[in-house]
């Protein structure tokens, strides 16, 4: 449904955030993933790439600062 497209999802690290890129990659979207610990991000794209076997682009940002906002857009 989704082979082909990529997903942004923001706080996905753990929880909701992680949980919603686990859906999507399962769907078939390659995915970039942005949180602030970049340390248990780069575990999220790793468990997700091995699992799903889409992309997963660990990004580390924090939504508050305009700078880290565009690091993700441009990946």
């Amino acid at each position: 449904m989704l082979r082909g497209k990529t997903a942004v999802v923001t706080a996905a690290s753990r929880g909701i955030g992680k949980g919603i890129a686990r859906v999507l990659a399962r769907e078939g979207a390659n995915l970039v993933i942005a949180s602030r610990d970049l340390e248990r991000l780069s575990r999220t794209a790793s468990e997700i790439r091995s699992e799903f076997g889409v992309e997963a682009i660990p990004v580390q940002a924090d939504l508050t600062k305009r700078a880290d906002v565009a690091k993700i857009a441009e990946t």
